[in-house]
């Protein structure tokens, strides 16, 4: 983890000094300046720093992973990894329906986001209990 809290480290201090230098260089105090650059410059910085925290503070207080030691051999970091889902269609159901309700509520037509909720419904449901029944039931 300690890895991961100093590549955020830097990132923050590279924002750090970015951001200043963008707000003078749009010249956001002028009438027509760039504030929401500067705006998203500074939130950002504070979500990477909020970031960094939170690895760092965690990476004192647990054990080092294999990949965080010097001495460590490849050996070290086998066994089980998690479960990995196979392949899904549900996600593209998903999408679609999606894609079409946003298209509905852009386009002004009601109907067809109505219309697309009916399959969006059962393709999310599908998604959520994709493991529970079917090829891949557990």
């Amino acid at each position: 983890m300690k890895a991961e809290a100093w590549i955020f480290v830097v990132c923050t201090v590279f924002l750090v000094l970015v951001t200043p230098a963008y707000w003078l260089v749009t010249d956001a105090t002028e009438q027509g300046g760039d504030w929401t650059g500067t705006s998203a410059l500074v939130m950002t910085t504070l979500l990477t720093a909020m970031v960094a925290l939170y690895l760092g503070f965690h990476a004192k207080r647990m054990d080092p992973r294999p990949e965080d030691r010097k001495d460590a051999e490849i050996a070290d970091g086998a066994g089980e990894l998690g479960f990995f889902p196979p392949y899904s269609w549900w996600p593209l159901w998903c999408a679609a329906a999606l894609a079409t309700m946003v298209f509905g509520i852009a386009a002004g037509a009601w109907w067809l986001f109505i219309i697309a909720s009916v399959p969006g419904a059962l393709a999310l449901c599908g998604l959520v209990f994709e493991y529970y029944r079917g090829e891949h039931a557990h």
